[in-house]
């Protein structure tokens, strides 16, 4: 049995917490905070939708911002029941579903999925491939004739096979170039991620 790349470790919650308030200060207009609700808000007007999944919280992080720069709607990818709590327990269970090809069960779907046009689908390397969770909102949704931008963290293995894998789930979307971020570097993550939306970094204090 061919043994998988674990998942990366939790990041530090003090640095996690300083790297949300990092991206929260860092556009104009933004919010003190970085949470966000769970799922995608059915009353806006928005035509961009960020979808994520996000275990430690730096996925999260990005997807606040790309939130606040496009005024996008954000749905959390969830499956149900959620993962283990213990980081080993997730670590196998997710490595059992991956080699197995399991697509988990989701907590819920997006609402009015066809007013968006472009969806910016956010997820963490597992075991050098996309997430199971992920393949299945792939496979409860159809996104063909939209946009599709992956932005992809990663604990130092690259992008795996993940890219593939969206482009095989999703037929007909257009894929979009993507972001990819090995996770938990702040200021990099930061001045990465406000470049590839197109904005400006502030000034850095001395």
């Amino acid at each position: 049995m061919k043994n998988l790349p674990p998942i990366p470790a939790e990041p530090d919650v003090n640095r996690r917490d300083s790297l949300r308030t990092a991206f929260a200060l860092a556009l104009p207009g933004a919010a003190a905070t970085a949470s966000a609700p769970a799922a995608a808000q059915p009353a806006t007007r928005a035509t961009t939708l960020v979808a994520f999944l996000s275990r430690s919280g730096n996925t999260r992080v990005i997807a606040g911002q790309i939130r606040r720069a496009k005024g996008a709607d954000l749905f959390e990818i969830q499956p149900a029941p959620p993962y283990p709590e213990d980081y080993l327990e997730h670590v196998e269970q997710a490595r059992q579903e991956t080699l197995r090809g399991h697509r988990p069960t989701l907590a819920q779907r997006v609402q009015n999925l066809s007013g968006y046009a472009t969806v910016y689908l956010g997820f963490p390397i597992w075991g050098e491939t996309m997430p199971p969770p992920v393949r299945s909102f792939l496979a409860e949704h159809d996104l063909a004739g939209k946009t599709v931008i992956p932005f992809i963290t990663h604990g130092g293995y690259g992008v795996g096979a993940s890219l593939s894998v969206l482009t095989r789930d999703a037929p007909g979307a257009r894929i979009g170039q993507a972001l990819v971020m090995q996770a938990d570097q702040e200021r990099a993550t930061l001045e990465r991620v406000t470049q590839w939306l197109g904005g400006r970094m502030p000034a850095r204090t001395r």
